[in-house]
């Protein structure tokens, strides 16, 4: 409605350059679709000037999910203009704006052996970053959804969301702050995608089996998504885990520890203004236990918060699935195949940066 909104009630409807805003794609892209695929408006006033109706936006809306979701620019204008021609999808697509993609006509992958193409993955992180920029949330849930179904929750957490996410970042901070609502949506977006991977909390019937892993941000640290990931996969291979989330205040967190007796804290500091070492040391050093059988936790430290500080009789893993393996060892469980989570060592990583608010 925002786009809507600058344009006078009595015109029939948006200029290009309100629908490329509103869409966070390029007149210039709009003007392509037009000439190349028949996609722009219905109806020209005066002969000359473009005006979008509803109908036309919704065309346009479902091209460009179409497009994020890796189809061709030619059979998404095919499958958009053949949406268009039915009532049904007419009155779907002139209710509220973002319509989910139809299942039929999203682009059907078949899983490929061995570890995803830099191609593919570069694909995803374009058209999740696009979808973000057009605040379409139903097409962001469901790119994140798609990648975690195709390459597990680790490989979708380091090689899709994290680049996105740096890139959108990015694209804000080089901006003047016009694209933080675009960081917002796709962060949250990002936790309730993570959040929906969570199995239920493992029971703990054996007194003398190893207890949870407790995670937390430390205190001042807002930035809990990686840690959200991190309990999601740890979730995936069945390990007890208790999240805590941002900024836990230390008496709280050394209360957790005391009170759950953990196998591990993971202590999560973006910014080095926040990295803790003194309250690392000190939940280290806690013990419980009855006397010649006292336990202490495993403290792994993650973030880069961290970099440059000593790390003596810590862990400090430098990615997700290496947090995993450390993790999962100390409960003797085996990890997935190590082609399935290590990351694309040894080659760029697919970044989203230069195709954000692109056609």
């Amino acid at each position: 409605m925002g786009a809507y909104a600058e344009e006078n009630a009595a015109d029939p409807g948006l200029t290009s350059g309100a629908l490329a805003r509103r869409l966070g794609v390029s007149p210039t892209t709009l003007r392509s679709w037009d000439r190349r695929y028949g996609i722009g408006p219905a109806v020209r006033t005066d002969g000359r000037h473009r005006r979008w109706t509803p109908q036309d936006v919704a065309v346009v809306e479902t091209m460009c999910r179409l497009t994020s979701a890796g189809l061709a620019p030619a059979e998404a204008a095919r499958v958009a203009r053949e949406g268009a021609a039915t009532p049904a999808a007419r009155e779907a697509q002139e209710g509220a704006g973002g319509a989910r993609v139809p299942d039929r006509d999203r682009p059907q992958r078949s899983p490929a052996p061995g570890p995803p193409s830099l191609a593919d993955l570069r694909q995803e992180c374009r058209g999740l970053a696009r979808a973000a920029v057009r605040l379409d949330a139903p097409a962001v849930e469901d790119l994140l959804a798609g990648a975690v179904e195709r390459h597990g929750l680790t490989v979708a957490w380091q090689e899709v969301m994290v680049p996105t996410l740096h890139a959108v970042g990015r694209k804000w901070a080089s901006s003047g702050d016009r694209y933080i609502e675009v960081e917002h949506l796709l962060s949250w977006h990002v936790s309730t995608t993570l959040r929906r991977h969570l199995g239920a909390p493992a029971p703990r019937h054996d007194a003398t089996a190893p207890g949870p892993v407790v995670l937390a941000c430390v205190p001042d640290e807002q930035h809990s998504l990686p840690l959200e990931a991190l309990t999601a996969a740890l979730g995936e291979l069945g390990l007890p885990a208790r999240m805590f989330g941002a900024a836990v205040p230390a008496e709280a967190l050394t209360a957790a520890v005391d009170r759950l007796g953990p196998a591990a804290v993971v202590l999560w500091a973006q910014a080095r203004s926040t990295a803790s070492l003194s309250l690392a040391r000190h939940v280290a050093a806690m013990r419980w236990g009855v006397k010649g059988a006292r336990r202490q936790p495993l403290v792994v430290l993650g973030g880069p918060g961290w970099h440059g500080h000593p790390a003596s009789g810590m862990v400090r893993p430098s990615s997700l699935d290496e947090a995993v393996d450390a993790l999962s060892g100390l409960y003797g469980r085996a990890v997935r195949p190590v082609e399935d989570l290590r990351p694309l060592r040894n080659r760029s990583r697919p970044s989203a940066s230069s195709t954000i608010g692109s056609g």
